[in-house]
């Protein structure tokens, strides 16, 4: 059994943010949820076991100032903070001929900005003891897709942040990792999951379909859970081989 961690999750209030917190709490690790609203994971049924490990923290990724509160409240609660989850994210789509400022400005703070202001905000905590942070980005960060201009960018920065943190944080022993996930299927998508949606994942995927929020919080929880040094810096796919078929 690996030891005790405490983890931050930005963005654990449904989705795969929250099926990552309790992936890691079913595995010991206390988490801390990051929210807006402050109330934790949006979900019935939480096994009382599992939410003793769960501590819902107030955190707006937008806000610098936030951000920094919510981690000094987390480690305050806790007695210290050993990891982090950058998977609060943003999703619009658009014709790029037509794409507001605004909203690209906006796809890039939540998704890209937010990752680095929250890596360096979690850094005081680390850089004594070590610690993992595990970045959320996505298969897009490799392909070109239309109308999807802004997210692809903030999901190529995430992959660049992810590596140039994990280089020079080496010395501190702070691991820095960005997952990938490609379509996955969670509650807040299901429908969009449906119909054309669905056949086409069925013939593009090369598994046959579209992944869960489990196998993506199962791997975040493994790169906590096992002691690998060595791996940092990566950009590690979840996408049922899809990236790669041709």
């Amino acid at each position: 059994m690996a030891r005790e961690q405490v983890i931050a999750v930005t963005g654990a209030s449904r989705g795969i943010g929250a099926a990552i917190a309790l992936e890691l709490a079913r595995r010991g690790h206390r988490v801390g949820c990051l929210t807006r609203n402050g109330r934790g994971i949006e979900r019935e049924g939480v096994d009382a076991r599992l939410a003793e490990h769960l501590v819902p923290v107030t955190c707006d990724v937008e806000d610098e100032a936030s951000v920094k509160r919510a981690f000094a409240d987390l480690a305050a609660r806790a007695g210290r903070i050993d990891g982090l989850v950058n998977n609060a994210g943003l999703h619009l789509h658009g014709k790029s001929a037509a794409l507001p400022t605004a909203e690209y400005e906006r796809v890039m703070n939540v998704n890209a900005r937010s990752v680095f202001v929250c890596a360096r905000e979690i850094y005081p905590h680390l850089e004594k003891t070590g610690g993992t942070i595990v970045n959320i980005g996505s298969f897009f960060d490799k392909l070109g897709v239309k109308r999807n201009l802004a997210y692809c960018a903030s999901k190529a920065a995430v992959g660049a942040i992810t590596r140039c943190l994990a280089v020079e944080w080496a010395a501190q022993k702070i691991r820095v990792l960005d997952v990938a996930p490609g379509y996955i299927a969670t509650e807040l998508n299901a429908e969009a999951m449906k119909g054309p949606l669905a056949e086409f994942l069925r013939q593009r995927v090369p598994v046959g379909g579209p992944g869960g929020a489990i196998e993506v919080a199962r791997l975040v929880a493994l790169l906590f859970s096992e002691d690998l040094p060595f791996l940092t810096g990566e950009t590690i796919y979840i996408d049922g081989a899809q990236g790669m078929a041709h």
